[in-house]
């Protein structure tokens, strides 16, 4: 019994041993509050595209398209999760050259239950990212809406977003070459806004406009549904700005406080303005203002003050709705939904207007040693330069390849009676 005893004791040790040295370490690192909170944004930020901006979306479109744009946009989430599971994570995070990371964690084979990334799972690390790689292609939805066919759409955002996003991903977080020049976006002006705008600008010019644009271009048919889905994208970006902390610290909630204060400051900026215009404050109108607030602290959430936020949140509500208005009214271009002067031009607004507002003036966090102001708004301005150039070029080559594969657009009848019925056999409303 004595040496029964002992042998089991033995034992005992022996596994608290084996267990402590093999296991223990691999855990070490992972901290259960910043675990949660990730967890939390990860969740937050899906919200942000199922159902927030499928829904945003289709209150925009006539009622014969309300179908075929939520499944544009629940197809693409599925698909984009493949892909980045299969190939886009480890192009945009593993070890490569400043343009383009490498293929050794293609399926993700790198990465197990233990595997960490800072003080997360890299699992949820790698969760965390593939939403903002489902998000940015749905953004540009907006674009195309009733006009293109749905297998070109989805041959199109899977190629673009291995040749732009990913690639852009890699430069600015994967340790490419925009995060060797010091390039400040903290949550995606430049990897999420800028090339979903820049790429929606060109999708729409290439694409052309819709049948009867602008005069005979219906409405939103349901602001309800628009500002259902706009409080989803509120609520949900608070995981997407607050959550590119990868923590649960004073940064987080810095970000998610100056995140919320853009959004009000801009909706009433965009408000206020048609107000003044045109006798009557819309709601389309307010909820838009607030996506321009959104998309323009996006890149400096991370590094900014209050004061920031406020700054922000008025000029991103002006120059947002300056931009809707030249493009749409004074150049026709047919983008839709206004992504490119909502997205595109928020995300480039911020990502340049954080060189000033980041430091001590505004109540920011400060620049890195030896920038100024100045300094450091060359640095964004060259990472904004060639994020468009890149994302224009690669946008249009990639529209034409697909256009060898499915024609682009729906045939002239599909369209006149919209693309629920034909292309989906389904319909959003069914009248008695």
């Amino acid at each position: 019994m004595i040496f029964l005893s002992n042998f089991l004791n033995f034992t005992k040790f022996f596994f608290i041993i084996f267990f402590s040295f093999f296991s223990y370490p691999a855990f070490a690192n992972i901290n259960n509050g910043d675990t949660a909170w990730i967890l939390t944004s990860t969740a937050l930020v899906l919200f942000m595209t199922l159902p927030g901006l499928a829904l945003f979306y289709a209150g925009l479109v006539n009622s014969k398209n309300v179908v075929s744009v939520l499944m544009q946009h629940f197809a693409l989430a599925c698909m984009v999760s493949i892909i980045w599971v299969i190939l886009g994570y480890s192009l945009a995070f593993s070890e490569g050259n400043e343009w383009i990371g490498g293929f050794s964690n293609i399926f993700m084979n790198d990465i197990d239950v233990s595997s960490p990334s800072g003080s997360i799972p890299e699992s949820l690390f790698a969760t965390f990212q593939m939403t903002f790689a489902i998000i940015t292609p749905a953004l540009m939805i907006g674009a195309f809406v009733e006009r293109i066919k749905f297998s070109a759409m989805l041959i199109f955002l899977s190629i673009w977003l291995l040749i732009v996003y990913v690639p852009v991903t890699h430069w600015v977080w994967g340790g490419g070459i925009l995060s060797s020049w010091g390039t400040m976006d903290f949550a995606g002006g430049i990897v999420v806004h800028a090339t979903a705008g820049t790429a929606a600008l060109v999708t729409a010019l290439t694409l052309g406009k819709r049948r009867g644009f602008p005069k005979s271009i219906t409405p939103p048919h349901s602001p309800i549904l628009t500002m259902i889905g706009a409080s989803m994208l509120w609520i949900g970006w608070f995981g997407f700005n607050a959550g590119s902390a990868l923590g649960a610290n004073g940064g987080a909630g810095m970000a998610m406080l100056v995140t919320h204060i853009s959004a009000a400051t801009s909706s009433l900026v965009w408000m206020f303005i048609e107000w003044r215009r045109f006798g009557k404050p819309s709601l389309i109108g307010i909820v838009t203002g607030m996506v321009a607030g959104l998309a323009t602290v996006t890149p400096a959430s991370g590094y900014i003050g209050v004061p920031g936020g406020l700054v922000l949140g008025f000029f991103g509500g002006l120059f947002c709705y300056l931009a809707v208005d030249y493009i749409r009214v004074k150049l026709h271009i047919d983008d839709s939904l206004d992504v490119f002067a909502v997205h595109g031009v928020g995300g480039i607004l911020g990502t340049l207007l954080v060189a000033f507002l980041a430091t001590s003036t505004f109540s920011g966090l400060g620049l890195a040693e030896g920038q100024t102001a100045v300094s450091q708004f060359f640095i964004q301005f060259k990472a904004v330069v060639l994020t468009v150039v890149w994302t224009s070029v690669f946008t249009y080559l990639i529209l034409k390849i697909t256009s060898f594969i499915v024609p682009l657009r729906v045939d002239e009848q599909e369209e006149i009676e919209g693309l629920d019925l034909r292309s989906h056999g389904e319909k959003g409303y069914h009248s008695d």
